[in-house]
């Protein structure tokens, strides 16, 4: 039985990106048998709360939940509707937590992973002014890195604000904002604010332009929006230096484990990266943070009210909770 609960956060700023702007998100939690997951969804995945109530509807009248079986969750999710990765992400999350409820352990472990304690993720930055920039990293301080986003007019000049408030990392963020010829420009133009890496700096589709920049520029570059599954990931080989890991678009913690094995084959980097969730989502994807090169899991540290007490950044470093499952548990 899924149930499932709506849940509406407020943003501690305007999160504005070349996709649009928010104030507020709403979330669906789901409960299986006591096991937590959440869908947070994105219209630019062609997602929605009404679209991710329905998917779960279906799966509750057609899908087995024995968490014994979660090799073919993702093709048991697959079999119900196509897409629809924030639903079925909501799914696995919670099968994963159940499971490892049941069995007292977190769900780190029963991949065979080791947790570590110096994990960092970063604190994304997103559009404004230099100056609203400026002070958003001001008001946030003891990160070790800033993730900006970029891809619009004036945003040299917003990654240099954010450069004169901290000497930590810089990662910029161009959400497919550029071309090909202005990302040349741009990548060599904010070279001297010492950035880590440019995260998807044109759209998905331009293989042209992300092989024009693997000849003109040295700053690694980092593949999100097309990357959504492990078959998603050979196209991009010898393109770009890495890819960006989301559970809400792989469908879950499953599915992004096998991606980051098929990332690590072809000698990619990996980031495990996330939408505005909740400490449900942060904890679930945390998970997997010890298996990456770079961690984003900033979303529930985004909002000013998460309902929910998870994994946390404490000094810019990710602390796991002594609980099993994913950790996550609703605050009292």
């Amino acid at each position: 039985m899924i149930k499932t609960k709506l849940v509406d956060v407020t943003l501690k700023d305007t999160f504005r990106t070349t996709h649009g702007a928010a104030d507020s998100k709403r979330l669906v939690i789901v409960d299986i048998d006591g096991g937590l997951g959440e869908a947070s969804p994105v219209n630019y995945y062609g997602e929605s709360v009404e679209t991710v109530l329905d998917y779960l509807n279906r799966a509750s009248e057609n899908l087995s939940l024995d968490t014994l079986q979660m090799e073919g969750l993702s093709a048991a999710l697959d079999s119900i509707a196509a897409g629809n990765s924030a639903a079925k992400a909501a799914i696995d999350i919670a099968l994963h937590d159940r499971l490892g409820k049941n069995l007292n352990l977190p769900v780190y472990a029963l991949y065979g992973i080791a947790p570590r304690e110096d994990i960092a993720t970063s604190y994304t930055i997103s559009i404004s002014d230099p100056d609203s920039m400026k002070r958003q990293t001001l008001q946030n301080p003891g990160y070790q890195v800033y993730k900006v986003k970029v891809g619009v007019p004036g945003d040299i000049e917003m990654v240099a604000a954010v450069r004169e408030a901290t000497k930590a990392r810089i990662r910029v963020d161009a959400n497919a904002g550029w071309s090909a010829r202005e990302a040349v420009q741009k990548i060599k133009a904010l070279a001297k604010y010492d950035i880590e890496f440019v995260e998807q700096p044109l759209h998905w589709k331009d293989f042209e332009g992300f092989r024009l920049l693997r000849h003109k520029i040295d700053v690694p570059i980092i593949a999100d929006e097309g990357i959504m599954r492990a078959e998603d990931i050979p196209q991009y080989s010898g393109l770009v230096d890495g890819i960006n890991i989301k559970l809400q678009k792989s469908g879950g913690i499953r599915e992004a484990y096998r991606m980051i094995c098929v990332a690590r084959a072809l000698k990619m980097k990996i980031m495990i990266g996330c939408m505005i969730e909740t400490s449900i989502a942060i904890s679930a994807a945390a998970q997997l943070a010890p298996l990456v090169d770079y961690v984003d899991l900033d979303g529930n540290i985004l909002i000013s009210d998460d309902p929910y007490d998870g994994v946390k950044a404490v000094n810019g470093f990710l602390k796991y909770p002594p609980r099993p499952g994913i950790g996550a548990i609703a605050r009292t």
